[in-house]
């Protein structure tokens, strides 16, 4: 992995073809074929949410989230989801990197909202540095224990 990350935030049509199908298959490639999750990943929610990306000095895709607005997924809050980092850029410190970017961007783009994820269980550890609290029993999803958590 390359030293330095540049991170982009935009709408479903600030992606070109080639960064779309990029993200598609990063999700898919985690989500899907690694973690052996079973569900409707193009879900609909892309075309009106924000993409957070982060790619390294070739262009390499290396982070992704996305960012709902307040009423789109939950009523009162903001949502950040599809959490994910390249599994040839894990253990460097880049998923904290990729979250601390979305909580800002989420302060940015819905100040003084609250933020919701569904965080998987084994990861609520992470998500909690960031001063998200468990709203909910754990759930199945997918095949994956999961919580939502909320940020105030």
């Amino acid at each position: 992995m390359a030293n330095k990350i540049a991170w982009h935030c935009h709408g479903f049509d600030g992606f070109t073809p080639l960064a779309l199908y990029q993200a598609l298959q990063l999700r898919d490639q985690v989500f899907v074929v690694e973690q052996q999750s079973i569900y409707g990943d193009v879900d609909g929610v892309d075309t009106r949410c924000l993409h957070l990306s982060g790619r390294d000095d070739a262009g390499r895709l290396l982070a992704y989230a996305r960012l709902i607005a307040p009423g789109e997924k939950y009523p009162d809050a903001a949502a950040i989801g599809r959490v994910v980092v390249a599994p040839e850029a894990r253990g460097r410190g880049l998923g904290k990197t990729l979250m601390e970017q979305a909580v800002a961007q989420c302060q940015a783009r819905f100040p003084g909202q609250p933020v919701m994820l569904s965080a998987q269980v084994d990861a609520s550890a992470l998500y909690a540095s960031f001063g998200f609290q468990p709203v909910s029993e754990p759930y199945d999803d997918g095949g994956i224990l999961h919580v939502d958590m909320r940020r105030e």
